[in-house]
């Protein structure tokens, strides 16, 4: 076989744990109808817990992949997710314990296990075009955010469907997709899976001392905490303003739309410029656009904003692998890199959102207003503090490399 159709195989079964690894459409069922004794600050703790088990596990995950583990973790965890889909399936109105550890614990846990690997194993087939790559590969996850929220939400709705067999459905989906992953995906033996060097301990004592890449995760850590915050928000942000209630319900479509197209055009020029001379640009036009939310009160401006900021997020989530690699000596060395890097990260995953939504208030005690302006400023000013240390990792690196196309 060929290293191009290989490469392929590996691109497409990459893509389909990508395109698996959302669940984007559930948590406003949960308010509106699943879990209505519960409130929605409970009910933002499921994702939020779920995206930070997604991450968290990086480094025990990334070294069990360096040290050529990769199949074991990635059908270990296809299982447990799967079978967490079909437990949450089981799981009774208002009982906010069950959906919580069905999805929120089990769910969270198997994506930690599966998503890392997925990302890390295209480095092993792409040299020359990592970037885009590692782009095509994180458009996965968006066209499943544009196609998860629609399906559940008609599923849902459907009386002769509802709420149970919705979930199984998608069960079976994503199931028949891990299984098609395993298949298509391997890694490349030449790169070297050295099991008596990559799970030494050392390695990651080296790694620590890379200023370049730590301050990198500095950077990564602050942009995370804000340039979320619209996933969450941006539908509850039209609906108080006003702005058309059948539009607004379409934002996080909008988002995952322009997130699509994001995760695609700047990694393929980052192939041409550099991974940072790309993603610099990205974090601070996704900074700027939080601000931008001040100015949105049409429909028009919602669709501005969610296309746009859609976009200049995406190429910075699409590039933040890449730049992981581009800052490994070796390649025998990514998954720790990536794993410590996303096991940090997670922590911004899980107190960003919940931070700002303490600042949001309920608009009980603030004179029947949301405050807007202290979360949109929080997200914002994190956003712009993640490309300074970043712009300072690229300083660094070019110091180190001596070379601008970085």
């Amino acid at each position: 076989m060929s290293m191009h159709s290989e490469c392929t195989k590996v691109r497409a079964g990459v893509s389909s744990v990508q395109f698996s690894a959302v669940d984007d459409g559930v948590a406003d069922y949960y308010t509106r109808e699943f879990l209505t004794a519960s409130s929605p600050s409970d009910i933002s703790w499921i994702g939020s817990l779920q995206l930070f088990l997604m991450y968290a596990p990086g480094v025990l995950v990334g070294r069990a992949f360096d040290g050529g583990y990769f199949h074991h973790v990635e059908i270990g965890g296809g299982i447990l997710y799967v079978f967490s889909i079909f437990m949450l399936s089981l799981t009774r109105q208002n009982q906010y314990y069950q959906v919580f550890l069905a999805q929120a614990v089990g769910m969270g846990l198997g994506l930690g296990l599966t998503f890392l690997p997925s990302l890390s194993i295209v480095s092993h087939h792409f040299r020359r075009r990592r970037a885009l790559a590692m782009g095509i590969v994180v458009t996965g996850a968006s066209a499943g955010g544009i196609v998860f929220p629609i399906m559940l939400n008609h599923l849902f709705s459907n009386p002769h469907i509802g709420f149970v067999n919705g979930v199984r459905a998608s069960g079976g989906l994503i199931a028949g997709l891990l299984l098609l992953a395993n298949i298509m995906m391997r890694t490349n033996s030449f790169d070297g899976m050295k099991k008596n060097n990559a799970m030494r301990w050392d390695v990651l004592a080296v790694i620590v001392k890379d200023r370049a890449y730590m301050v990198s995760i500095v950077g990564a850590f602050l942009t995370s905490i804000g340039v979320f915050f619209p996933y969450f928000y941006l539908q509850l942000y039209a609906i108080d303003k006003g702005i058309n209630t059948t539009l607004a319900s379409y934002s996080l479509t909008l988002l995952n739309a322009g997130s699509t197209a994001g995760r695609l055009l700047p990694p393929f020029l980052a192939d041409k410029f550099g991974v940072y001379n790309v993603l610099l640009p990205s974090i601070f036009a996704a900074a700027s656009m939080l601000f931008a939310m001040f100015g949105v009160r049409t429909s028009a401006g919602v669709v501005v904003e969610g296309l746009l900021f859609g976009y200049f997020s995406g190429g910075y989530i699409s590039l933040i692998p890449t730049l992981l690699a581009t800052l490994s000596r070796d390649i025998s060395e990514l998954g720790v890199r990536m794993g410590l890097a996303f096991t940090i990260v997670a922590i911004a995953m899980l107190t960003g959102n919940p931070i700002a939504g303490a600042l949001l208030g309920t608009g009980q005690n603030d004179g029947g207003a949301l405050l807007w302006w202290r979360a949109i400023v929080f997200a914002g000013v994190c956003s712009f503090s993640g490309f300074a240390f970043m712009f300072i990792s690229r300083t660094l690196f070019v110091k180190q490399k001596g070379r601008q196309d970085v």
